[in-house]
């Protein structure tokens, strides 16, 4: 049965693959860009994110409800132009890359893979994450810069003129702007993702009759309630074992620009990744590291699990389409 459900997982195209990641990545932010929000939010603020302590925001439904008095609930959906052409890239290439390396790998050895899929499974996702990240990075780094400013003293228009504005002001490396605790977390991060995503749904879920469905007389499938369930459980244990690069990278990306966010208190100037943590940990404690955890593990847990059931379902459709 397992044998089985890998080579159906492997019949799609390099094509077909690539609108899946495309469209599952556009739906699921459409989704969850309220969370991504009121995650950066609390990842850029210094002081504490608790009641009575003169800070911008002390919880989630304090955050929410100023953000939408303030500035307009527009503004939880800031940066969304970015964020779209973001997971849309994102989510064709990694996706695309992924299938075609666990394609590969399946063929060329396939009694190694099958020995050590968890593994395999785990590079592969590392590997096409890393690739997927480096292209589609300006897109983040922009959609930080437009969720980070204040809507009531606007400094970009949209996305192109924050991008042309950056690239003017700054030089074309600001679009990269926190690669590198980037790229320190979304390798274990997407490694992670994939391999418990495969762990539940090829091998744990995959032996309960209730978590499958029949796509023909001899191919067993996951559920849509299975993908959904492994989904959340592999969102959350891989955003939980990087979440302070996610923070690192957020302060790093809104370096030259702390001047037009003095309304939401105080900023911070730091020169690189070591300096950053540094800062962070001296001036708020080792918990800081953790600043936004809340949104943010609410989102990982949606958005996995509304990532990998939308690409899968839609993976399926194309495949049972192209019959």
């Amino acid at each position: 049965m397992v044998q089985l459900s890998h080579n159906i997982e492997t019949n799609a195209s390099l094509l077909q693959s690539a609108i899946a990641g495309g469209a599952a990545g556009a739906f699921t932010r459409a989704v969850a860009q309220p969370l991504d929000v009121l995650k950066i939010r609390f990842q850029l603020q210094l002081e504490p994110i608790k009641h009575g302590l003169n800070s911008k925001y002390s919880s989630m439904l304090q955050a929410l409800t100023s953000i939408i008095k303030e500035e307009g609930i527009a503004t939880l959906w800031s940066g969304h132009v970015p964020a779209q052409l973001l997971s849309i890239s994102y989510g064709i290439l990694q996706f695309g890359t992924f299938e075609k390396l666990s394609y590969l790998s399946q063929n060329s050895d396939p009694q190694f893979f099958i020995t050590h899929k968890h593994w395999i499974n785990f590079c592969n996702g590392s590997i096409s994450a890393t690739i997927a990240t480096v292209a589609s990075f300006p897109f983040d780094t922009v959609r930080t810069r437009l969720i980070a400013e204040q809507k009531t003293s606007k400094v970009y228009k949209g996305f192109l003129h924050a991008f042309s504005l950056m690239i003017r002001l700054e030089g074309p490396r600001a679009l990269f702007k926190g690669l590198i605790p980037t790229l320190g977390q979304i390798a274990p991060h997407a490694g992670i993702q994939f391999a418990v995503y495969k762990l539940f749904t090829n091998n744990i879920f995959n032996n309960i009759p209730f978590f499958q469905r029949t796509v023909d007389a001899n191919t067993p499938q996951s559920t849509l309630f299975a993908n959904l369930l492994a989904g959340s459980i592999a969102g959350f244990v891989a955003k939980t074992s990087i979440y302070p690069f996610d923070l690192v990278k957020k302060r790093l990306q809104i370096q030259g620009f702390q001047r037009h966010r003095q309304a939401f208190g105080k900023q911070m100037y730091c020169n690189g990744l070591f300096d950053c943590v540094k800062l962070t940990v001296n001036n708020e404690g080792y918990l800081a590291l953790f600043k936004g955890y809340g949104p943010s593990i609410l989102k990982a847990v949606l958005v996995s699990a509304l990532h990998f059931a939308a690409y899968d379902e839609i993976k399926y459709f194309l495949l049972n389409f192209s019959k």
